[in-house]
């Protein structure tokens, strides 16, 4: 219906002023709506030979599209027609008959004629078969869905649209008024100069400029000094003016329309998504081609592969304004924003694609945020920063590490943008001193690729003289094949600048020693960060509106608003895609070959393991290694734990227990002594001590089984990962702190049983006693021979000499020696007297010696000899066990210290069982669990990876699956890039 209202427009408009009036007219297809041109000037496009007709992807078939009536041929008379004289009823009959053929032969030509103009219509059309599948299955069953008829009810009729037309009996009128003024051969004047530009503008953007040329110009300023009626030049610009509204309404109806069309897509594609039709939802065209940009910023290979690939850069000054740029094309407010500060510190890339929900997604993130959620909006904002923030370094201000983000919505077009940080002039308080040169240096990084699209941003705010970036896009792109120009902030340049062709001149390339393929001007809000997408939208379009820059024609309609832009981007993206695409593949196959073969001739017998499955080898091999550790057998911990308590306690034993009690006189002294000192020792340090000691067995025999693995895949390359995990398992683990009061009272009960009830456990006991004293003794030996110096045969043989002070103690030895023979049973400690005696004997013989060496040599000398005597005790209570049955009764033998031994043997191994039960049923399977955790950790760091797998063979694996993956998903990419073809 409104296509009908359309060209009754069209036609009255062509009707009113035949082609003989001198005026031409050209109507021009804009790109600004595909239903705009279905509506306006179907037929126009024919009307000027002179104009190339408009190139569209598609052609639309309407009602509109058939061809015009041809109009009759005028039927030729002349005045030497004479009649027939023939009867009239011959001649009627005649032209009876004649009729009959002409009406028969009509019918037969005007059939094949449709026939044939059907069968080509029908083989212009496209095969729709073969994309069956991209709609939805439900979609051919909307109408058992949909009431067709109550939503053709709901449209509005012709005579409510026809009410939206203009007046055409005024226009008729006002068209009369001039028809009657040219033809009186005023044809040059101002007003038929500018009819034509009234006609020029009603192709499908409000916001097309009239082109005016010089002569035409010419005739307007003679034109206006012969024309002087004034009333006629205000009946012009009334019907220019009211072509315009009308228009405008066209305009605004189509919007409404594509904006009713969105939602209704929407809804349709959630509906899918509910599950009306489960369909397996194949990757966009761009996500492909996003996810290949995304693993070659990871890559870096030796080969020095580079990264040629098309993306769109956006580079411009701080604070010119490329986020808000790259939000317009987005239609989200997705970045933080700042007054004059920098706020874009890394470069971001933005992959755009059109899809039924606005969200966002993080490359490394499944979270969705709902772009039409300003808590989302918010939040998406907020992590933006924070990744930012992160992956600068300490004592840096920007950093090179790329943030990946998916953006999708409906209308979004389809292109990858990177925005870099600002170019900037000068470092101030707190930033790095080298920012400016790592901006410089990241944004060449980007811009050197000879694929990229440089969008340059400039502010048009500013004097164009303090431009950075320019020369800096001019020095990389000098012939600007491949950059697009942006002026930003139009609305405040044509308010402040005094001479708006200044704009003129940098949107036409002539003020910037810099090309580019094309020029745009845009407007991106009144400067506010609490604008909406949609509020700076419309800003923009009044703005251009009613701006003088495209009423006086400086800019082209095509060349404003950021819709604009946003395509020509976009199609510009997509050429240099299909372009280049195709040769990165090449050369990645290349790198593989060479890869290939520097593995096959250096590792031929080892598999292909990047560094992610090598860590997973090794993960397998450690875990194995600890399921071993508790397989151990009891036997073995136990043993082990009984000879490590038993050398981590025996000198407490002996020095602090045993001595002091034998130095008593009777068995009961010594057995009270005994009770005391255990009783002490077991409340205070013995459980302690045992805790320690299985704490150290298990750390020794984890850290056995992980050097001791030896399997059929056994790798040097996981020994610095083995040593790692096992460190980090030891510093995490922690032993269970209430097995320690369990364990002072089973050792506490165990000390304090003295009934031993057969005679191998006495002579257990016996040998215990005996090798513990053996031990002792060998020991103090050592001790007294490294004090005195080599004895005689020694210093004969190897030619040794003593020292002075070794001299002094072997004189002292000698002395202390006698004086034992004199009296065995000697207590452990010297008198004062003794040590008088002593001394003054030494100084006789010419010594001179220190009390407290006296003391000291003493303390090694009868320990020597208390060992002795015991040694010669225990060999004599071997037959005592007789005795210890009748508790010694009239016996002169008195076994006590075997008895303590004994009680100190069997607390050992009741200790080592207690211990051996707590490791295999409690601290193994937690140390297992730690070594989980620690490997799932590890595991989650890849620069912990990198730090503990190392190595030419593992890097290569990783560039070798690296290509592997790139050239797999450019060839999937480039097939399906040629099926979209």
């Amino acid at each position: 219906m409104l296509r009908a209202g359309s060209v009754v427009t069209c036609m009255a408009c062509r009707n009113l002023l035949p082609s003989r009036m001198g005026v031409k007219f050209r109507v021009p297809l804009q790109k600004l709506h595909p239903f705009s041109r279905a509506i306006h000037h179907r037929h126009s496009a024919n009307t000027n030979p002179q104009r190339p007709p408009h190139c569209s992807a598609a052609r639309h078939y309407t009602s509109l599209s058939r061809l015009p009536m041809q109009p009759p041929k005028s039927r030729s008379g002349g005045h030497g027609y004479q009649q027939h004289r023939t009867f009239w009823v011959a001649r009627l009959a005649a032209r009876l008959l004649k009729l009959r053929y002409i009406l028969l032969g009509s019918a037969v030509g005007g059939g094949y004629t449709a026939k044939k103009t059907y069968d080509e219509w029908k083989e212009m059309l496209p095969d729709m078969s073969q994309y069956t599948w991209i709609v939805p299955d439900f979609v051919w069953e909307l109408s058992e869905n949909i009431d067709l008829n109550k939503l053709a009810s709901a449209l509005p009729e012709i005579e409510e649209i026809a009410k939206l037309l203009p007046d055409m009996e005024k226009i008729s009128e006002n068209f009369t008024f001039l028809k009657s003024l040219l033809s009186s051969g005023l044809g040059e004047v101002n007003g038929a100069s500018g009819l034509r530009l009234l006609l020029e503008t009603t192709g499908d953007s409000a916001l097309r400029a009239p082109d005016i040329s010089p002569t035409s110009a010419a005739v307007s300023d003679s034109s206006d000094k012969q024309f002087k009626k004034s009333s006629d030049k205000e009946k012009i610009d009334q019907l220019q003016e009211e072509l315009l509204r009308t228009q405008l309404k066209y305009q605004r109806m189509l919007e409404r329309l594509e904006k009713e069309n969105k939602e209704l897509r929407k809804v349709v594609l959630q509906k899918d998504d509910k599950g009306i039709h489960q369909r397996k939802v194949k990757k966009s065209l761009i996500d492909m081609y996003s996810e290949v940009l995304d693993i070659l910023s990871d890559y870096d290979s030796n080969y020095n592969t580079q990264d040629h690939l098309p993306r769109v850069v956006v580079v411009g000054d701080q604070s010119a304004g490329k986020t808000s740029v790259l939000e317009m094309i987005a239609q989200a407010r997705i970045f933080p924003r700042g007054s004059g500060e920098m706020m874009t510190r890394s470069p971001v890339k933005v992959t755009l694609s059109e899809g039924p929900h606005h969200v966002a997604v993080f490359k490394d993130s499944t979270r969705e945020f709902d772009l039409g959620k300003e808590e989302d909006l918010a939040a998406l904002r907020r992590e933006i920063e924070l990744r930012m923030r992160k992956s600068v370094k300490e004592g840096q201000t920007v950093s090179p590490e790329t943030i990946s983000l998916s953006v999708k919505g409906p209308g979004i077009q389809r292109m990858v943008l990177v925005d870099l940080p600002g170019v900037i002039s000068t470092v101030t308080t707190g930033m790095a001193a080298d920012t400016k040169e790592t901006i410089f240096s990241i944004s060449k990084a980007y811009m050197q690729n000879p694929n990229a699209i440089i969008l340059c941003i400039q502010d048009g705010s500013v004097d164009a003289e303090r431009s950075i970036v320019t020369d800096l896009v001019s020095q990389i792109d000098p012939q600007g094949k491949r950059t697009i120009f942006v002026l930003t902030k139009v609305d405040m340049a044509e308010k402040n600048l005094a001479s708006p062709s200044r704009i003129q001149q940098i949107v036409e390339g002539k003020l910037f020693p810099m090309k580019a393929l094309g020029y745009f001007a845009v407007v991106t809000g009144k400067g506010s960060s609490n604008e909406s997408i949609d509020s700076i939208k419309d800003y923009e379009e009044d703005f251009f509106q009613n701006s003088r820059l495209l009423r006086e024609g400086m800019l082209k309609a095509h060349q404003v608003t950021t819709k604009n832009l946003s395509l020509a981007v976009s199609d510009c993206f997509w050429k240099m895609v299909r372009e280049s695409v195709e040769q990165q593949a090449d050369a990645f196959k290349a790198s593989r070959f060479n890869l290939e073969t520097e593995w096959k001739n250096n590792y031929p017998r080892l598999r292909e393991l990047d560094r992610n499955e090598l860590y997973e080898k090794a993960k397998n091999e450690i875990l194995d290694e600890v399921i071993n550790l508790s397989q151990v057998t009891p036997k073995h911990w136990e043993s082990i734990l009984q000879k490590k308590l038993w050398e981590r306690v025996s000198t407490h034993v002996i020095e602090n227990i045993y001595l002091p009690a034998a130095q008593t006189m009777n068995s009961g002294t010594f057995n009270t002594t005994v009770d005391i000192k255990l009783k002490q020792w077991t409340d205070k340090q013995l459980p302690h001590k045992a805790l320690e000691v299985a704490w150290e067995t298990l750390q020794e025999e984890f850290a056995r089984f992980m050097a001791e693995y030896k399997g059929k895949d056994q790798d040097d390359i996981f020994d610095k990962l083995k040593e790692a995990v096992k460190d980090e398992c030891i510093n995490r683990h922690m032993w269970n702190e209430r097995a320690m009061d369990s364990l002072r009272v089973i050792q506490h009960n165990a000390l304090e049983d003295r009934s031993i009830t057969d005679k191998p456990q006495w002579d257990a006991a016996i040998q215990f006693m005996e090798e513990t004293l053996h031990s002792r003794l060998k020991d103090t030996d050592f001790v007294i021979s490294d004090m005195v110096g080599p004895d005689w045969k020694q210093r004969w043989l190897s030619w040794k000499n003593r020292t002075p002070e070794q001299h002094i103690r072997n004189e002292t030895k000698n002395e202390l020696e006698r004086l034992l023979k004199l009296h065995e049973d000697h207590t452990a400690y010297l008198a004062n007297d003794e040590v008088t005696t002593v001394r003054k004997n030494l100084e006789g013989r010419g010594v001179e010696v220190d009390p407290v060496l006296i003391k000291d040599t003493w303390h090694q000398l009868f320990r020597r000899h208390f060992l002795q005597k015991a040694l010669f005790h225990c060999n004599l209570c071997r037959r005592g066990f007789y005795y210890y049955q009748r508790h010694f009764i009239d016996s002169e033998l008195e076994c006590n210290d075997v008895v303590l031994f004994w009680r100190i043997q069997r607390m050992l191994a009741i200790t080592a069982n207690t211990l051996r039960q707590q490791l295999t049923n409690t601290e193994v399977r937690r140390l297992e669990k730690n070594v989980k955790e620690v490997l799932d950790d590890f595991g989650e760091d890849n620069e912990k990876k990198v730090q503990l797998i190392t190595g030419r063979r593992v890097q290569l694996a990783e560039d070798l699956k690296k290509v592997r993956e790139i050239q797999e998903k450019l060839e999937a990419f480039i097939e399906a890039l040629h099926k979209e073809k």
